[in-house]
């Protein structure tokens, strides 16, 4: 009975560690885009230089901070 506890506590530290990452692939990169593109109406030039900025890994400012 005690090795069935230890045996079912180590397999749930073992998954909740090595549980699924956020990583985001290209592909799921490429659907968040082009879903603000649209949401944006963006068409033409500026819907591709929103595109190119957004699925670059570039990190972008998002403004200044508001002074407390």
């Amino acid at each position: 009975m005690l090795l069935r506890f230890l045996s079912i506590a180590g397999l749930t530290l073992v998954f909740l560690f090595t549980g699924p990452t956020f990583a985001v692939t290209s592909k799921q990169k490429m659907e968040t885009c082009k879903f603000g593109a649209d949401d944006q109406k963006l068409t033409g030039a500026a819907r591709k230089a929103f595109m190119s900025k957004c699925l670059s890994n570039a990190d972008s400012p998002r403004g200044k901070p508001e002074p407390k």
